[in-house]
């Protein structure tokens, strides 16, 4: 159930406005800084809209549009005024929200990055996307891992970026963590509308844990979003889910102590548990090692499918982008390498 999209909120519910936002087109400072002042207003509508919504959630590329353009005049910052909008936007209206931002990166292409802000105006989940959506999109690869954060209510969230959604590790990651809700924000056009559905499903229920999920929507000329923000029950079963209509706000009650009951007493398909513990019936405790072999080919850097050498498409040239010429290298790697070249 979802208490009638959140009108008749439990004492134990989180309940979550998803904004099926309008795609803008940004292409200068004025555009990013009129669209900064749309999501502000977007805030006040949600508090509006639902004075039991506890948390509002915009889409992936709700600042900038689909434009993918790295433009350094348009690249946001944490202590740019944007995020300091944002911030001032759920203090006045007294609401957490979780927003999208294009982040400048000083040392490589711009990070594709997510916020969530508390009702004080503290940023509580800071988080760069894992996985971009290769070869369309520019941006370099996140570094932070997947964290996760205290949320509304006794809730604990996460949060993950649109393709991210399609890799089952990420959903498993968030609820080894201990995320009982696990937020997907996108940008996604008609072609992905069925492979959107079952892995917000599938993600669910391989981890007992609810998933909210938002697309932009609507058309800028060129590209068309498709909205369909959706909650999933830990059960798989789809709770409330939206349309087509832009700047729609579909809403939902969420119960995170329902999550923990299920994650503590079921015994079929308690999946997230029993895939740590193998044959527990058998075995006292279960198989605890870790018998899948691209695991510890990923750890070991040595992950290759059979079939690499057939892959056609390895960077980003069919979309326009230059084959990059630089070796990956994550934020802490460089501050270890900087510290050890300024000890040496």
């Amino acid at each position: 159930m979802s208490g009638l999209g959140g009108l008749n909120k439990s004492p134990h519910g989180v309940v979550l406005g998803m904004v099926q936002l309008q795609l803008p087109v940004v292409k200068t400072p004025t555009d990013l800084a009129a669209q900064t002042a749309k999501i502000c207003d977007m805030v006040a509508k949600a508090r509006r809209n639902l004075s039991t919504m506890d948390l509002v959630v915009f889409p992936e590329y709700s600042l900038h549009g689909l434009s993918m353009d790295t433009n350094p005049a348009i690249m946001c910052r944490l202590d740019g005024p944007e995020v300091a909008a944002f911030k001032a936007a759920c203090v006045e209206n007294r609401i957490w929200g979780c927003f999208s931002i294009m982040e400048f990166n000083p040392n490589g292409n711009p990070f594709n990055s997510g916020l969530i802000i508390d009702d004080l105006g503290e940023i509580k989940l800071y988080y760069r996307k894992l996985h971009p959506w290769v070869p369309v999109e520019p941006w370099e690869p996140g570094d932070l891992g997947i964290p996760v954060c205290d949320g509304p209510n006794g809730s604990k969230l996460a949060l993950i970026i649109c393709h991210d959604g399609m890799f089952p590790e990420m959903a498993r990651e968030s609820a080894y963590k201990g995320a009982d809700i696990m937020i997907r924000t996108a940008g996604y056009t008609a072609p992905i509308r069925h492979t959107w559905k079952v892995t917000n499903q599938a993600n669910a229920f391989c981890n007992l844990i609810y998933t909210a999920s938002v697309c932009m929507c609507g058309s800028d000329g060129t590209f068309d979003s498709m909205g369909e923000g959706m909650f999933v029950n830990f059960d798989g079963t789809v709770l409330v889910e939206g349309g087509s209509r832009p700047d729609e706000i579909i809403t939902c009650e969420l119960r995170p102590d329902l999550v923990r009951e299920a994650r503590a007493q079921w015994g079929v398909e308690n999946n997230i548990y029993q895939f740590g513990h193998r044959g527990y019936v058998a075995v006292k405790g279960g198989a605890q090692d870790c018998p899948y072999t691209y695991m510890q080919d990923l750890v070991a850097g040595r992950y290759r499918l059979p079939w690499e050498g057939e892959v056609k498409v390895t960077d980003g040239t069919s979309c326009g982008f230059a084959a990059p010429a630089r070796d990956y290298q994550p934020e802490s790697l460089r501050q270890d390498t900087a510290r050890r070249r300024k000890h040496a």
